[in-house]
């Protein structure tokens, strides 16, 4: 599996025209091969930050997603969002959500 936590601090003045474009990629993400887990999150106490976790069945699955139109468009176009680049930070699962749920 590959998964991270990836931080997204928006410009103050992009925050609600960054939650509406990615969540309009949430779901359609979810339904990607692939895809194991895919949240989006905002945080608390600093609405400018989101946060996501994403959990893919390997690199290629990844690679595939962020090869999509519109995630190569948001790639190009990220710091008309972004105060600063994202932050990506990997992570390895220690108990998969599907244990949990047996």
């Amino acid at each position: 599996m590959h998964a991270f936590i990836l931080h997204a601090h928006t410009r103050p003045e992009q925050a609600a025209a960054f939650e509406r474009l990615f969540r309009a990629y949430v779901e359609p993400s979810r339904d990607e091969p692939g895809c194991i887990e895919y949240h989006m999150l905002r945080d608390a106490q600093d609405p400018t930050l989101f946060i996501f976790y994403e959990v893919w069945a390997s690199q290629a699955a990844l690679d595939a997603h962020m090869a999509l139109p519109h995630m190569q468009a948001f790639h190009a176009r990220r710091m008309d969002y972004l105060r600063r680049d994202l932050e990506v930070r990997r992570v390895e699962v220690l108990l998969p959500a599907a244990l949990i749920a047996q």
